[in-house]
């Protein structure tokens, strides 16, 4: 992903380069025509700096012109632009092996997946995965007809009047942080403080906010005695 983004902005800086040098180019080229016309009609001696200073403006301004129509017009978008639309483009394991990296990196200690269990979808074609991580923390996901992660969801059992955090807090930033490989920590509990999760009100009997990020969709909500915080794509 890195390499393809790193591609695309590549050619967006060449196609600037080359638009630059065409327009300088050939507006040096232009005026020192015009002076040569002058010059021409005063019946003055046109050097031969000037004639070469004339030649490599036209240089340039073709050299810029050639790399305009050379490159393409639209650059390679980044693959999570392109793909997300249609899911998260993952498998089961990989999407565990992810989340598993994210944990290791931020040494989120108590958040491993060692196997996720396969579960009973009600659509047909689809499957379903979960994971429970204690009494009151679970993660659940859906797949597509593809079997690649179509959506996730963590729950979260307990009293809601207290503030939202511990394990479930860093549960979150973990699962943001594998829908993103671009995003760090930092990224994270920006996505977070946008839904307004650390909030105070967030410790009512009912919340419902949301943030789309790169074409996801990030909802935290609070049910009667259960917080969800679901992953979907925005289509």
């Amino acid at each position: 992903m890195r390499v393809r983004k790193n591609d695309a902005l590549r050619g967006e800086n060449l196609q600037y380069l080359f638009t630059i040098l065409f327009i300088l180019g050939f507006m040096a080229f232009f005026v020192f025509i015009v002076l040569m016309v002058l010059f021409i009609r005063k019946h003055n001696r046109i050097s031969i700096r000037h004639v070469m200073l004339t030649a490599a403006c036209f240089a340039i301004a073709s050299i810029g012109m050639y790399g305009m129509l050379a490159l393409p017009s639209n650059p390679t978008q980044s693959p999570l632009t392109q793909t997300n639309a249609s899911g998260f483009h993952m498998t089961m394991e990989e999407f565990k092996n992810k989340f598993n990296g994210a944990v290791g990196k931020y040494r989120l200690n108590g958040l491993n997946i060692t196997r996720l269990n396969m579960k009973d979808s009600p659509q047909q074609g689809t499957g379903a995965f979960e994971y429970v991580f204690n009494d009151t923390l679970r993660l659940a996901g859906t797949l597509n007809s593809g079997q690649k992660v179509q959506e996730v969801r963590l729950y979260e059992t307990g009293d809601v009047s207290e503030a939202t955090g511990g394990i479930f807090l860093t549960a979150i930033a973990t699962l943001i942080l594998t829908t993103n490989n671009e995003y760090t920590y930092n990224d994270a509990q920006a996505v977070i403080q946008d839904i307004s999760i650390l909030d105070r009100d967030v410790s009512q009997s009912n919340f419902d906010g949301a943030t789309v990020r790169n074409g996801y969709e990030y909802r935290f909500s609070i049910q009667e005695d259960i917080s969800t915080f679901a992953i979907t794509t925005d289509e």
